[in-house]
């Protein structure tokens, strides 16, 4: 389980901090990282802190809800300290951090985390910051990266099963990407989708989602129940 720490915005990583992740991690960012999310979202309650890492040091920063947004936001650090196996063809894909969006009454805390229902979504932050290092591959948006083949639920409380990739709308475009001197680090927004949902995006492209998710009020805050925007749309013949 991860270590906490309680920081207040005035907080900063020391030059001592920075050399340990950079030792293990190669360039870190997670001051500049720290800066954007407390500009962009807001102050960092906690950070939980890996005891052991491989590849790289994730961090994942904790900012409770507040009246603008009534929400639990949870945002990586780490993953950004190495370039994924970005494809040629493919430019400006080579740096990202993830975050999620949890109602507010979730439940976040080291205790709350023993059970599976609440700690899931922290498990897919993390293993995901860490999958392009592992498997020398990348992700970027509309990846869709599912739970076993086939896929099933994330855990006994919900059936959604795969999480879909794409930039945050909750936090305007300013937020998507933090551009420094040798590098752009984009912020992706994990998505957990129901296998219906999967089968359309690639059939057709995830595009193909975007009319159901907006029709049924899919957004960036995670709705363990909510519509399965496929299943609804077949059911008033809208496909």
């Amino acid at each position: 389980m991860e270590k906490s720490e309680s920081r207040s915005p005035i907080y900063r990583y020391t030059e001592s901090d920075k050399r340990d992740f950079e030792g293990a991690s190669g360039e870190a960012s997670i001051e500049e990282i720290t800066d954007h999310v407390e500009k962009h979202i807001g102050e960092i309650h906690k950070v939980f802190h890996e005891l052991i890492s491989d590849q790289v040091h994730i961090d994942v920063h904790w900012v409770k809800p507040s009246l603008e947004r009534p929400f639990h936001t949870l945002v990586t650090s780490g993953m950004s300290d190495k370039p994924m196996n970005t494809p040629e063809e493919v430019e400006g894909c080579d740096f990202a951090e993830l975050s999620i969006c949890l109602p507010s009454d979730w439940k976040i805390s080291e205790e709350d985390f023993k059970e599976e229902k609440n700690y899931w979504p922290m498990r897919w932050l993390k293993y995901l910051a860490r999958f392009p290092h592992e498997f020398n591959t990348w992700l970027s948006y509309g990846h869709t990266i599912p739970n076993g083949d086939p896929a099933e639920p994330f855990s006994d409380n919900t059936q959604l099963s795969t999480m879909l990739l794409l930039p945050t709308i909750v936090f305007g475009e300013d937020f998507r990407t933090l551009r420094l001197k040798n590098k752009a680090i984009d912020f992706y927004t994990l998505i957990p989708i129901y296998s219906e949902e999967l089968n359309l995006k690639m059939k057709k492209g995830v595009e193909a989602l975007f009319d159901g998710f907006d029709k049924f009020g899919v957004s960036d805050i995670v709705q363990v129940d909510r519509p399965n925007s496929v299943k609804k749309r077949k059911l008033f013949g809208l496909f």
